[in-house]
């Protein structure tokens, strides 16, 4: 209606702007009038008419933005005005109106605040006349009208754009109120549902609280007795007595710790490292526990770092808002219960390690039989050292870790400690060595490793001497064409002679005396003989197998074998120099570091 009307007087001003002239020219003839003529209007109350039609359409127009479009486009309803600038104050600042235009936009604007809510002259090029006014209510200054006039507005023609500014500003007044008026009542009906719900939740926190007093005591005694009780399990029997739900904690890497409630899978799944680590980046995400399928899960950690899972098996999506409560409380609980006990862990790896080096240096002494029962282990039995090195992982704390679980899943017992490139145990007894090859492949993803055992050891101060046949052992083996896997020294066979303890030179002299004339072919001519030599004898003598583990064709195999002849001097049909040949190369690769 508006906008209709807006139109309708817009219409109205701009017929009798543009239109015939008043007075006698131009127009139609008029009939002659008998009785007495009405009053003649003058232009003053055409402008009051219009002003009328805009003061009406002001009033009902819905917002701020149309009041001010309006008065803008309709200006010339108050004389020979034009509209350049209108401004809202939002927010204690003022906003230029859309329809503002941009040729003086700037320095308007920069007037305008100058004024800082009074009324004042403003400057516009070509505009004799120019001034800034006030839209004003009983709030305070809701905006500005910025009109400029071709000639100097009459006192009449100042009084009706008086009129227009005083309607405009009683619009926007209206426009306000009624909007605080919706805000007000909007605020009111928020208040009132917000103080049924305070009175709601005020009902069910009296019942919560009991139900937490609960769990908090329960807790807390868990964690007055798992000194002696086991922590995991005393927790995880709590948690599923509170929840009716099965409970259970897995370590950081997805192994059982502690269950307690029904349906215990038994064996228990062997985790996947990668979705594993998919879930715990899931799970920490989140604030709280997070539902993973058929369970709720919360982490247990201390400081941001992981230390395991625990979680409740909820096949039927039964938990609520007290059972996720239980669960996060009971994985605080359970935090710093795990965190002690790496602690303590710590502190034995420790202990551990430094009776292990001291051992392999042969600097424990008479006290390494005390040190090893303070840590749990009987020094008086038999040992095998035991060497294990993996190639795509470096031997730090993590690879020990994962060494020492592997042990301990295939039964053995034994002191732990790293080295440069590898770790070391001391077992005390025949270790199954194949078992804890496998068993290190699955933990750690891939089975590039090696591991030697050292032969059987009854004397402490005879540890560093059998540290040093099982690292004879894992050399023999990384050098072998089976790189991985595990080899005990006492399996090496001639590979023992050539152990640690021989005489260095007089091996560099064997191999020179069998080999030297190849090695030299091979340096100054850039071949491998030597390398094709030792390939023959570890394939047994068969030419396809040796051919194709060098990736040559036969007929090269055959060749080169004959020119190691001519070369050499040496006949390998005799057996004699067969055999001196083959301990030969064996000797420069093993021993003498040779290709390998």
């Amino acid at each position: 209606m508006a906008d209709s009307r807006a139109h309708s007087l817009y219409r109205r001003y701009s017929d009798r702007k543009d239109g015939l002239p008043r007075g006698s020219a131009g127009r139609q003839p008029t009939p002659a009038r008998t009785g007495p003529r009405p009053p003649t209007r003058t232009p003053t109350d055409h402008a009051l008419d219009d002003l009328m039609v805009l003061s009406q359409a002001l009033f009902d127009a819905p917002d701020e933005g149309e009041i001010l479009r309006l008065a803008m486009d309709h200006i010339a309803a108050a004389g020979p005005y034009s509209a350049e600038a209108g401004y809202l104050t939002v927010g204690g600042d003022l906003v230029p109106s859309p329809g503002n235009g941009r040729t003086h936009a700037s320095a308007v604007g920069r007037r305008v605040r100058e004024l800082a809510g009074q009324d004042g002259p403003v400057a516009v090029p070509g505009r004799p006349w120019g001034r800034a006014m006030g839209l004003r209510g009983l709030e305070g200054l809701h905006g500005y009208l910025v009109v400029t006039s071709r000639s100097r507005p009459t006192e009449a023609e100042r009084s009706l754009l008086t009129t227009l500014v005083g309607h405009t500003a009683a619009a926007l007044s209206v426009v306000f109120a009624h909007r605080r008026r919706c805000e007000d009542a909007l605020e009111l009906r928020r208040l009132r549902e917000e103080r049924t719900a305070l009175q709601r939740k005020l009902i069910s926190v009296v019942a919560e609280l009991g139900y937490e007093r609960a769990v908090h005591a329960l807790l807390a005694g868990v964690a007055a007795s798992s000194g002696g009780d086991g922590g995991e399990e005393a927790v995880t029997r709590a948690l599923h007595r509170l929840t009716g739900l099965p409970a259970l904690v897995e370590d950081r890497f997805g192994r059982l710790r502690a269950w307690t409630g029904p349906g215990r899978p038994d064996p228990y799944p062997e985790p996947d490292p990668v979705r594993r680590d998919a879930m715990l980046h899931a799970v920490a995400r989140e604030a709280g526990p997070v539902r993973m399928e058929d369970r709720l899960v919360a982490l247990v950690r201390l400081q941001g770092e992981i230390l395991g899972v625990l979680a409740l098996v909820d096949v039927r999506d039964e938990a609520d808002e007290h059972t996720v409560f239980a669960l996060g409380h009971a994985a605080k609980s359970l935090s710093l219960e795990l965190a002690h006990l790496r602690d303590l862990a710590e502190v034995e790896r420790r202990l551990h390690r430094e009776l292990v080096d001291d051992l392999l240096a042969g600097t424990a002494g008479a006290g390494a039989y005390a040190r090893s029962e303070a840590v749990g282990h009987d020094l008086h039995r038999s040992h095998y050292i035991v060497v294990v090195r993996w190639s795509n992982r470096t031997a730090d704390d993590s690879f020990a870790q994962a060494v020492g679980r592997a042990a301990s899943t295939v039964g053995m017992r034994s002191l732990l400690t790293r080295r440069s490139g590898h770790v070391v145990l001391v077992a005390d007894d025949r270790p199954p060595a194949r078992a804890l090859y496998e068993a290190l492949a699955r933990e750690t993803g891939t089975r590039s490793g090696t591991i030697g055992v050292s032969a059987p050891c009854d004397a402490v101060d005879a540890i560093p001497h059998h540290y040093r046949e099982a690292q004879r052992a894992l050399d023999v083996r990384r050098h072998s064409r089976e790189r991985y896997g595990a080899t005990f020294f006492d399996e090496l066979g001639l590979y023992r002679i050539l152990g640690p303890g021989s005489d260095y030179r007089e091996l560099e002299t064997f191999v020179h005396e069998w080999l030297g004339r190849l090695i030299d072919y091979d340096s100054r001519h850039h071949a491998a003989m030597v390398e094709t030599l030792s390939r023959y004898f570890d394939c047994g003598g068969n030419y396809d197998e040796t051919a194709d583990s060098l990736a040559i064709h036969r007929s090269t195999l055959r060749y080169r074998l004959q020119r190691i002849r001519d070369i050499s001097g040496h006949d390998l049909a005799d057996v004699e120099d067969r055999l001196n040949l083959q301990v030969a190369t064996r000797v420069w690769k093993i021993v003498l570091g040779g290709p390998g």
